[in-house]
């Protein structure tokens, strides 16, 4: 039998705790002395932060749509080897996607051939769980379920109740703690940079996963084959892009920046809140999305910063927050006015969805997610010639490159070459 386990955390809806689930699952395994490599389901930037402070390890999206079922397998080949132990973090309901299994989690389980672990929040239900799971485990045949853990639960009597109903299907619990509760902003969490949990926060989840739930047992119902060892050919170092990462700045796709790596060039970090100056030698800027709002009087305050962005000479790519960074304002406070135009927050969303965009770096798919509302003062030219369906098409003028849409290129080569010329050509 394989000494290799990995399955998927699914929830049978939005907040029914499986983001909990998971990170006591990779903490308590990671403290077993355990490799265990994290993935995150869909587009979400913020879940894979606290996946990386609970494992040590950098958290990897999955995503159908956005990369094709042999961009999912090529992802979890490339995150999991040297794993013991994968677990991925499931999107929304396990069978949600954006048409069909589209972006499920269940099509990434399938796809990967996986098991799925499914998380209920069973706070005032009893002997409905078991109902609750059938359905769940017998909506599509080729889906295999490992077994049921019952989240947010009031008392022993309550787990016991549940447990008689599931019989063997029941891994365990998580008793309900409000502590664990983590503050979100619009449609997902507060990020980690701005809401940091200690070491004590993640193994008191571990310490109650392993009261709980017989994770012995959870790891041999979920044996699955070692995914191929991949060792993809790396170009030595011989350019160096800038990126912005801080608690304004922090929204990336960890394989964009590991395929870049591995075209040759180097991934210089730097904070557009704290540091004076770009960093040395530099080909280009790639400023992620964030929230910039949260933190746009201190962008505004770092006048250095935002003088040192202006006049960077080299090629910048901006994605959302950093688009909004680069325009001449956002809200009330000044930006380095890289951009003609400014932008403002609105309470309701803007735009949220998933788009394809064509443009001179290549095609490629990505996601639109933003609560602020940009204006150009002059006419300028779009950065993607086409997005479908119809979203924002971005600014482009010079060397800036910027746009609202997040786009997933890990598994799309010539949208990394292109970007790579870009550099070349620049700084």
């Amino acid at each position: 039998m394989s000494d290799y386990s990995a399955f998927a955390v699914a929830g049978t809806n939005s907040n029914c705790g499986k983001t909990t689930v998971t990170l006591a699952l990779l903490r308590a395994l990671r403290r077993r002395g355990l490799t265990v490599q994290p993935f995150k389901c869909g587009p979400d930037y913020i879940d894979p932060g606290f996946h990386h402070h609970a494992s040590g390890r950098i958290s990897a999206n999955l995503d159908g749509w956005m990369t094709g079922l042999d961009g999912i397998r090529r992802s979890y080949e490339r995150f999991a080897n040297g794993a013991e132990v994968s677990v991925l973090e499931g999107v929304m309901g396990l069978f949600d996607g954006r048409d069909g299994l589209s972006g499920s989690t269940a099509e990434v389980a399938l796809t990967l051939h996986l098991p799925v672990i499914l998380v209920v929040n069973a706070k005032g239900m009893a002997n409905s769980i078991a109902a609750l799971a059938d359905g769940y485990a017998n909506w599509h045949k080729d889906l295999k379920t490992a077994g049921v853990i019952a989240n947010n639960i009031g008392s022993e009597r309550h787990a016991d109740i549940l447990r008689r109903a599931l019989g063997d299907r029941f891994l365990g619990c998580l008793p309900r703690n409000d502590q664990w509760t983590l503050p979100e902003r619009h449609l997902g969490l507060v990020p980690f940079q701005e809401n940091s949990r200690s070491t004590e926060w993640f193994d008191s989840l571990a310490d109650a996963l392993e009261a709980h739930i017989d994770l012995d047992r959870l790891l041999a119902k979920t044996r699955a084959p070692k995914p191929p060892r991949s060792a993809p050919i790396s170009l030595p170092p011989s350019l160096r892009l800038a990126v912005a990462r801080d608690e304004a700045f922090g929204f990336y796709y960890e394989e964009n920046l590991t395929t870049l790596r591995e075209a040759g060039i180097e991934i210089v970090e730097f904070s557009p809140l704290r540091d004076s100056g770009l960093p040395e030698r530099i080909n280009g800027l790639y400023f992620g999305g964030g929230f910039p709002e949260m933190f746009a009087g201190e962008l505004e305050r770092n006048e250095a910063m935002r003088r040192a962005v202006r006049e960077f000479p080299g090629f910048i790519y901006a994605e959302c927050g950093g688009y909004l960074y680069l325009m001449e304002r956002l809200g009330e406070h000044r930006m380095t006015g890289l951009v003609p135009g400014c932008a403002a927050m609105h309470g309701k969303l803007r735009s949220l969805g998933y788009r394809e965009v064509a443009g001179p770096l290549g095609h490629a798919r990505g996601h639109e997610f933003h609560y602020s509302e940009s204006q150009m003062n002059r006419k300028t030219a779009p950065l993607w010639t086409e997005v479908t369906p119809d979203g924002d098409r971005g600014f482009r003028e010079g060397n800036i490159h910027a746009s609202y849409i997040h786009l997933h290129w890990g598994n799309n080569p010539a949208f990394v070459e292109k970007f790579r010329e870009c550099l070349s050509c620049s700084g």
